[in-house]
């Protein structure tokens, strides 16, 4: 997409932009002192960065923590490209570790590093590398957390400081000359791998992982499902066995159901923000490991299940889960046209919220093509990642709806004629608030911006 291009709500009107934004990222900050509100938007225009990585507001700046093909810390190898999910979790004496996924197919030049103990699939070229850092974002080390994995995209940060990766891809055993089968979720520690492994979490499905939210009150895990083709993903809901959590608790195995709002196969033709569902209802996987059938074209019985194209982030707050659909489109197979959905389900009510649409029916300036990683900024709003075409942009939204630039890719990897710049994903804040971490897709590069936060 080009940098002028306008993004919009499905209802018409500024004032209907505002009122759906503002509902979203004020239910999430309730209650908190973060929600408080500074009666400004934005920290003003992007600087051109002399270096030709990352234009960024006045005040701000950048520090290089990590970029594809230099060696790791660790001497492991070098470090893996295609940056995508990423988290940043407390260590001791103020230090963060970083868990980062590589979404690495068998195609992928420098894959993640193959380490005994903690490598799934020796065929894989996917994982995680994990940095730690002090509180001035130096690195202190930088190693593999997980190999042999396969298209590790998203995925999300449990209670108990460790880090749920998702991989993006059903082959089997025998596929792409992987020796095993791939679709799963592994459990992930920054701070030392080899507590986790590698140790596939089966009993949460077998399919094409996007991302995941745990309520920390039940222990649930919510999960997404971003299938490439018709029928399109579902929404998916995990009951662990070990509710309560702990490092390993998932492997003890759960029940997974997915997603039914009765009358509504698919979630694209829902199109009016604020639209509510009493009635979601819970069905059983009737395979999860998907042994003969993929998950989203099993019978679910008479009730059928809901679908929807594109399903990506997904997060936990104010005692809700939201997830995004990042665009669905008619010509491939979806029953509706939009840029982009947020949805929040609130598991106490049972209640499907539809709180924010990008749509063709308003002028309004928002968050560029396919909103995909959304993380919660501590201003009291969120940021996010577009996923699109042309320039690429992170993207800030305060409580109140208004949309800004927080960051622009400023490194072109296409030619002088023909620009291209690498998507940006995993964007996320520092325990403390005081840094921003993102990811450039490609090349990939890890990025801490710090300046005047509010």
């Amino acid at each position: 997409m080009s940098a002028t291009r306008r993004q919009i709500l499905a209802r018409s009107g500024a004032t209907a932009a505002g009122i759906a934004f503002a509902g979203a990222v004020s239910e999430l900050f309730a209650g908190t002192a973060a929600a408080q509100t500074t009666g400004r938007s934005g920290y003003g225009p992007l600087v051109t960065d002399p270096d030709g990585l990352l234009d960024l507001p006045k005040g701000f700046r950048y520090k290089v923590l990590s970029r594809e093909g230099d060696p790791l810390r660790s001497g492991e190898g070098k470090v893996p490209g295609n940056h995508d999910g990423m988290a940043a979790f407390a260590g001791r004496r103020g230090r963060v570790h970083l868990v980062r996924n590589h979404e690495n197919r068998v195609t992928a030049p420098i894959g993640v590093p193959v380490v005994e103990g903690i490598t799934y699939d020796p065929t894989g070229k996917g994982g995680c590398t994990a940095l730690e850092l002090d509180g001035r974002n130096n690195v202190l080390g930088e190693r593999v957390a997980i190999a042999g994995t396969a298209v590790n995209c998203a995925g999300g940060p449990t209670p108990w400081g460790t880090w749920l990766t998702c991989e993006e891809t059903e082959d089997r055993a025998g596929t792409n000359g992987y020796t095993k089968d791939h679709g799963f979720v592994f459990e992930v520690d920054g701070a030392d791998p080899r507590r986790t492994g590698a140790v596939p979490l089966t009993a949460m499905g077998r399919f094409q992982h996007e991302a995941v939210a745990v309520d920390p009150g039940t222990g649930v895990v919510y999960e997404t499902e971003d299938a490439f083709d018709k029928p399109f993903g579902l929404f998916y809901r995990f009951l662990p066995e070990k509710p309560r959590g702990g490092v390993g608790s998932l492997r003890a195995g759960g029940a997974l159901e997915a997603m039914r709002v009765p009358g509504v196969p698919d979630l694209s033709t829902v199109m009016e923000t604020g639209a509510t569902f009493d009635r979601v209802e819970w069905v059983p996987v009737p395979d999860p490991l998907a042994r003969e059938t993929p998950i989203r074209f099993q019978d679910f019985g008479a009730g059928g299940i809901t679908h929807a194209q594109k399903l990506e982030g997904c997060y936990w707050g104010d005692r809700a889960v939201y997830f995004v659909s990042s665009f669905a489109h008619s010509s491939e197979g979806s029953a509706g046209d939009h840029f982009g959905q947020v949805w929040k389900y609130e598991p106490h009510r049972r209640r499907l919220t539809l709180v924010i649409v990008f749509g063709p029916d308003t002028d309004i300036q928002l968050p560029g093509e396919s909103p995909d990683n959304i993380c919660l900024a501590p201003s009291g709003g969120l940021m996010v990642c577009e996923d699109g075409g042309g320039a690429q942009y992170v993207f800030g939204v305060t409580r109140r709806g208004e949309v800004y630039t927080m960051a622009r890719g400023a490194n072109n990897v296409g030619t002088p004629e023909e620009p291209e710049w690498g998507e940006f994903a995993g964007v996320t804040f520092s325990p403390d608030g005081a840094t921003m971490y993102v990811n450039c897709y490609r090349p990939g590069t890890t990025f801490a911006v710090t300046g005047p936060w509010r």
